[in-house]
């Protein structure tokens, strides 16, 4: 067990991996935030997002100060499940080769594997990824290999359609947040993005940032241990069971979505698996803010990213999801009574 001081003095760590990602990233103060969150809660991540918005520099940004190797994989139509294991080629002496591939040639030194557009790539492809996903493990040449402090970060295409592949809902609910980096409004941070030299050098623009903040090899201790030393009181819990039941039943709880039948829109509602990754989230928040008790606003920091992928609806409002998951979400936290 971690002392309390030891988690106090992790949490300067933690912060301080925000605060370096964000002397190289700007605009997606949000989204620094919730995957920062992830990290510490050791749940992966799915980004959607205008092309170009910085995602993979984002993420190069935090494998740097988490520490650890950094693996990036792009999505494609001729992908196969064994590229991911492994590959083939002949050497200069003309002698054919077999070498690890992306997911396995770091070993256990992978800390954050970015899968780009991984609706492109087929459905067999997605399966072996979401197995590592949930065992951080996979057997290849007569052996298994462990990478058990790997964090996945995906991307999905949401601008083509053609030869791609849609995430089924249950490959979804393996990611702890799926979260929305969109371009940035702000007329300064946009004009910065354009004409300050220093965001068109990525390479450049990475190395402000200071590697090995943290011992990436205690970060599944210290997650552990932050989900140990938060605590939730009853009328905490009681508030999660709420919004758990208004996933399922929204016209118990009065929400309403105008032109919606609530009681023909859904489908089915959240996991208990996405249930416990809203809670795992939360109390990273809680840690995060100095404290060792849950409020109602660190689950209602972390809701929307947790649970927005989360519900499925009937399919004559499915092809509405990204309007009425929203709503749906704005709802719980309008109208579920908050203690």
């Amino acid at each position: 067990m971690l002392s309390q001081e030891a988690l106090q003095d992790w949490r300067g760590l933690a912060l301080r991996v925000e605060e370096e990602v964000r002397r190289a990233i700007v605009g997606q103060d949000d989204t620094l935030r919730l995957i920062n969150v992830a990290l510490f809660a050791r749940g992966h991540v799915l980004l959607e997002g205008d092309v170009g918005v910085g995602k993979t520099t984002v993420l190069r940004a935090f494998a740097r100060a988490i520490g650890g190797d950094f693996e990036r994989v792009e999505g494609t139509v001729d992908l196969m499940p064994n590229d991911l294991v492994y590959h083939t080629y002949v050497d200069n002496e003309g002698k054919p080769r077999i070498e690890p591939g992306p997911l396995l040639r770091h070993g256990e030194r992978l800390t954050t594997f970015f899968f780009n557009e991984i609706n492109r790539a087929r459905p067999q492809v997605q399966s072996l990824l979401l197995r590592a996903m949930a065992e951080r493990t996979l057997s290849a040449f007569n052996r298994e290999y462990s990478f058990p402090h790997m964090t996945v970060f995906a991307d999905r295409n949401r601008v083509e359609r053609e030869e791609t592949f849609e995430l089924a809902s249950a490959a979804r609910d393996r990611f702890m947040f799926e979260l929305r980096m969109l371009t940035p409004s702000d007329d300064d941070t946009r004009r910065a993005l354009v004409f300050d030299p220093r965001f068109h050098d990525t390479d450049a623009l990475i190395d402000t940032v200071t590697p090995g903040v943290v011992d990436w090899m205690q970060m599944n201790t210290i997650g552990a241990a932050i989900q140990r030393s938060v605590t939730a009181t009853d009328a905490l819990q009681r508030y999660a069971m709420d919004i758990w039941a208004a996933t399922s039943d929204p016209v118990k709880y009065g929400l309403q979505i105008d032109g919606v039948d609530m009681s023909r829109l859904i489908l089915a509602g959240a996991s208990p698996r996405g249930m416990g990754m809203l809670m795992r989230a939360a109390r990273v928040v809680a840690w995060m803010d100095g404290r060792d008790y849950l409020t109602p606003e660190d689950m209602r920091a972390v809701l929307p990213s947790t649970l927005v992928h989360r519900v499925f609806f009937t399919p004559v409002y499915e092809l509405r999801r990204a309007e009425l998951a929203d709503a749906l979400v704005s709802q719980m936290l309008e109208r579920v009574a908050t203690p």
